[in-house]
């Protein structure tokens, strides 16, 4: 059977999935973001951090991943029918890898810029470790388990690959460089590999360097058209870059160079790393992202169209001759109208597994948590922090997600239970980023108290602070944090009754973490003294309208 046959089927098989998924489960719809506005559409389309987005189309069905560095599980996958609406579907892999190195958190390491690629009736995902090397994970069915990850090319630095195969089978894959582990960045490199893409066949070589015009060019997508073969590739720095597109007839060079995209006059600051999709009508799209700080790296969607074999993103507005970024545009043509749907958010732990939208700071530990067969609610077991923690930074059993939209409020209830312990387990909604904050319920020996805690520069070991107290009348309580405008200002409350909430402490100004934005969650912990056991109880978690 030819590979285009079997590409056929693989395609009719993967629409019949889909079409059956979106089917049986009702659409969820952000109350904070959605980007569909009707026939046209507003960026950003995730106002979530999806950072280093790529996108891959397969028949009419669409296919993104993006980075998820120590989170886990990891490498996220998003499917969306018309390129503006996506639902968090999948992960490719559930423990980083090595799973023991990354069993505590390894904040801002493993898992950079994905490319993700249809092949031969498989989907293949290229990412690089910037500690380990570059690995491949791949699947006839992104919506269920994904294989074991293969270590194609082992090494340090090696970061944002992606593969190409070639018309002749020749399989290539092409990457950048880290400088914090190579000792050098801003050059491209090219290797040969396998037909299989499970292993690199040579040394490789380099393709292009960006230090005279382009300095930190990385994130290389490789795609080949007209007779040229095109990369790709971010350059200029995440918050202030450019979108750089390269060009050759031959796929070792020489590479012509020209900018593609850039911010210009709009408020899109650093518009590149993403992705090239077409659409089965012909339209031609460029996926991007925007550092917008604490919100993390948002996903954008532009037009992009193609003249003298350039593409051209975006608008041309000031007429230079580079596209800019787009707020609102009509939505791609995609030949039909599909419901409104977005990632995940409000989980009412009435389900038998956490919802996607999760995921902890390290490779999830079974006795964490439970969530039991009929059990509407989630129950986090208080995990003991090391000896020398300070903060939360170095505890791996924090259940967070991704900032979903510039305002929006999360809130909870939780009821905590010692047992033998009679002081010394705390548990409570986190804002998490290079300095944290979290409302909590916590035990002492003469009942229980709400606390505010905050921890300034915590990577660095900054102690956190109790910055309110109060005593509860029991051990339930229901919290809320308010985040808003500019760049997430969180004010937390609590209420003993879910009605009456009563504002604590001072506004806290939330803070990216390591490459990533801010996240928002739960968690349960213990002091070392404590005794052994006890858990805290959350009958929900909800995101709403400010």
């Amino acid at each position: 059977m030819t590979n285009k046959i079997l590409n056929i089927l693989s395609i009719t098989a993967f629409s019949i999935a889909s079409t059956y998924l979106n089917a049986q489960e009702k659409p969820y719809v952000s109350e904070v973001w959605t980007a569909d506005q009707g026939k046209n559409f507003r960026n950003p389309i995730l106002y979530a951090d999806y950072s280093d987005p790529d996108v891959t189309r397969v028949g009419d069905d669409y296919y993104m991943t993006a980075s998820s560095f120590n989170e886990a599980p990891g490498l996220p996958i998003l499917h969306s029918k018309d390129m503006v609406n996506w639902k968090l579907v999948n992960y490719a892999i559930q423990d980083v890898l090595p799973k023991e190195h990354f069993a505590v958190p390894r904040r801002g390491d493993a898992v950079w810029a994905p490319s993700i690629r249809f092949h031969k009736g498989e989907f293949y995902i290229y990412w690089g470790d910037p500690d380990f090397g570059i690995y491949m994970v791949k699947t006839k069915d992104p919506l269920g388990k994904w294989d074991e990850p293969v270590l194609v090319m082992e090494g340090k630095g090696l970061i944002d690959s992606c593969p190409f195969w070639d018309e002749d089978g020749q399989a290539y894959l092409v990457h950048g460089w880290a400088g914090s582990r190579a000792g050098v960045k801003s050059i491209l490199s090219l290797n040969k590999m396998n037909p299989e893409g499970t292993k690199v066949l040579d040394k490789g070589v380099h393709i292009f360097d960006g230090h005279d015009a382009h300095p930190t060019v990385e994130g290389p997508k490789m795609y080949k058209r007209n007779g040229y073969y095109y990369v790709f590739a971010p350059a200029g720095g995440v918050a202030t870059g450019w979108q750089l597109v390269l060009r050759s007839k031959n796929i070792y060079g020489p590479y012509e160079e020209k900018i593609v995209l850039e911010q210009g006059k709009t408020k899109i600051n650093g518009p590149h790393q993403g992705a090239w999709v077409d659409t089965p009508s012909g339209e031609d799209w460029f996926y991007h992202f925007q550092d917008v700080d604490a919100g993390g790296r948002i996903v954008h969607l532009q037009p992009m169209k193609w003249e003298k074999d350039w593409p051209v993103i975006g608008i041309d507005n000031d007429k230079n001759g580079i596209g800019e970024p787009v707020l609102t545009y009509k939505k791609p043509n995609v030949g039909k109208t599909y419901p409104v749907v977005t990632p995940a958010e409000t989980d009412e732990f009435d389900g038998e597994k956490l919802g996607l939208q999760w995921q902890w700071s390290a490779n999830e530990n079974i006795v964490w948590s439970s969530k039991l067969p009929g059990q509407k609610f989630l129950r986090l077991f208080s995990m003991k922090m090391g000896e020398n923690d300070k903060n939360l930074w170095n505890v791996p059993n924090l259940l967070t997600q991704k900032f979903p939209a510039p305002n929006f409020v999360a809130s909870t209830k939780v009821k905590l239970t010692p047992e033998d312990a009679k002081e010394g387990k705390t548990a409570g909604l986190l804002v998490m980023g290079m300095d944290h904050a979290s409302l909590v319920i916590t035990n002492k020996t003469d009942g229980y108290y709400v606390q505010l805690r905050k921890a300034e520069k915590a990577e660095k070991g900054g102690e956190e602070k109790v910055l309110f107290e109060t005593k509860l009348k029991g051990n339930e309580a229901y919290f809320k944090v308010n985040v808003s405008e500019p760049n997430g200002i969180c004010t937390f409350s609590y209420s003993e009754n879910g009605k009456n909430f009563i504002k604590v402490g001072e506004p806290f100004q939330a803070k990216p973490g390591k490459w990533i934005g801010a996240k928002v969650g739960l968690y349960s912990v213990s002091t070392q003294k404590a005794n052994r056991g006890g858990y805290a109880d959350f009958e929900y978690f909800r995101i709403t309208k400010n």
